[in-house]
């Protein structure tokens, strides 16, 4: 086995929290590598978040024709090739990919293929696609390993009829029907580009709406749209069989004490996550876990000095940009820099769908159950000028203030691209302005960032458009 040089940090995983410690180290001298088994860019970029956007947009194209009698346009023989648009969905993650790269030689970081495993606090075995092992040394180690799609007993993936989002990015056809099991961020989005693709579409969420972490508001506004969409929402109910076959998949479903089943072609499972943290040797060099997740502080720093972890695999938040935002903080750390502790309660949440949704913060039921003394401030999308004109109806911004203070406590929006309109609302918050402050900044007009102004003069009783 042979020795690498020591590093000063050496990070096992390449996704967005991996290879953003990696440059950030970089920028600030730290001799670095990225040690991924897959591909750079991690889920996000190559089976996620990247790829799935490419195929929202194509999906938002074909919306458009749906209704192009709106538009004065009209189609004859019309026909979307999906194959073209998942094909542009990885010439998009290649691109993505050889910019990462790229990122990672220009501030110096050693990027290496190979799966990694702890071996004591301060060395790292990797085993490369050869099958050849080596053993590098570090200073510092950082954990980024991510997670990768749950399942459940009643529904055994398959990879061909019951299926994961990672199956689903690069399929190259639409199934007739399928059944969507969980209604989260990426069960909605996969509703919407099924559905425009002319899949019947069924959503099954156990909890009592479509994405359930939002507040109730806004998961009724998307319940309202993708029911216009012609999406089926099975709510409020689970799934306790599934039975595939080389025809489709019969699922029993639970709704209420009441069983019934249906057939689907297909199956996608959408119920959450589970970290990668098996056979990383966590237990070699005892770093603590919960629940299977590697447990940190505010400084992304273990229970072992030397050794971090960043992202998906330490249950904070799955999103990329949480795990971007521990990445830099863990290597700043480690630099001796001064960070700030993350507020993941604070932090943008987006769900690209159409129409979208976008918060952060709390949601009314939480900032009462938190003790608050609240008061909202809605606008309604159909009230938005630039909306309208765009050809979009459906959705809502709702702010929820501390009524003592004016303070901006969460923000719940659902309508055309509000994922954009969560800075505004971020900055907002972390300068400590209020709603009167936000009322006062005069927006653009017509824009659909006017939507988040009104809403926040109707907190103040002075919403000029409803």
């Amino acid at each position: 086995m042979t020795t690498v040089s020591e590093y000063d940090v050496a990070i096992i995983g390449g996704g967005p929290g991996g290879y953003v410690a990696g440059i950030r180290a970089g920028q600030l001298g730290l001799k670095s590598c990225v040690i991924e088994k897959e591909a750079l860019g991690g889920v996000c970029l190559n089976w996620g978040c990247i790829p799935s956007k490419a195929l929202l947009k194509n999906a938002e194209i074909v919306s458009y024709v749906h209704r192009a009698d709106q538009f004065g346009l009209q189609f004859e023989n019309f026909r979307a090739d999906y194959s073209v648009a998942m094909k542009r969905s990885r010439q998009v993650v290649d691109r993505m990919t050889r910019g990462v790269d790229f990122l990672l030689r220009k501030n110096g970081v050693d990027s290496i293929s190979g799966t990694a495993r702890l071996v004591s606090p301060n060395a790292v075995d990797v085993t490369g696609p050869d099958g050849q092992n080596s053993r590098i040394a570090a200073r510092n180690i950082i954990i980024a390993t991510g997670a990768r799609p749950r399942s459940i007993p009643p529904l055994p993936i398959d990879g061909e009829r019951i299926i994961t989002s990672r199956e689903s990015i690069v399929a190259e056809d639409v199934p007739d029907s399928i059944a969507i099991v969980g209604g989260g961020a990426i069960g909605v989005e996969f509703a919407y580009i099924y559905r425009m693709y002319g899949a019947e579409v069924t959503v099954i969420e156990l909890l009592p709406h479509i994405v359930p972490n939002e507040d109730e508001e806004i998961s009724q506004q998307l319940e309202r749209a993708f029911n216009r969409h012609g999406v089926k929402l099975v709510t409020g109910a689970g799934v306790t069989d599934a039975q595939a076959d080389a025809e489709g998949v019969t699922l029993t479903i639970d709704k209420d004490g009441i069983t019934e089943t249906a057939r689907f072609d297909k199956v996608l499972v959408a119920i959450g996550v589970l970290p990668n943290t098996e056979d990383l040797g966590l237990e070699t060099v005892g770093v603590a876990t919960e629940r299977g997740y590697v447990v940190i502080d505010d400084k992304m720093a273990t229970n072992v000095p030397g050794i971090y972890a960043v992202g998906d695999v330490t249950g904070k938040l799955a999103l990329a940009h949480v795990a971007s935002a521990q990445g830099v903080t863990a290597v700043e750390s480690i630099a001796g820099e001064e960070t700030q502790p993350l507020n993941y309660t604070f932090m943008p949440r987006a769900t690209y769908c159409h129409p979208q949704v976008a918060s952060f913060g709390l949601t009314e039921a939480q900032a009462i159950a938190q003790g608050y003394d609240v008061k909202i401030g809605r606008f309604n999308v159909q009230a938005s000028g630039k909306a309208v004109a765009m050809g979009e109806n459906d959705g809502m911004v709702k702010l929820v203030i501390d009524a003592n203070y004016g303070e901006i406590l969460g923000g719940h929006m659902c309508g055309p691209e509000v994922t954009e309109l969560l800075a505004e609302l971020q900055m907002t918050h972390l300068l400590e302005g209020t709603t009167l402050e936000l009322g006062w900044a005069v927006h653009a007009h017509p824009s659909v960032a006017e939507m988040v102004h009104e809403a926040a003069l109707d907190a103040e009783g002075r919403a000029l458009h409803m």
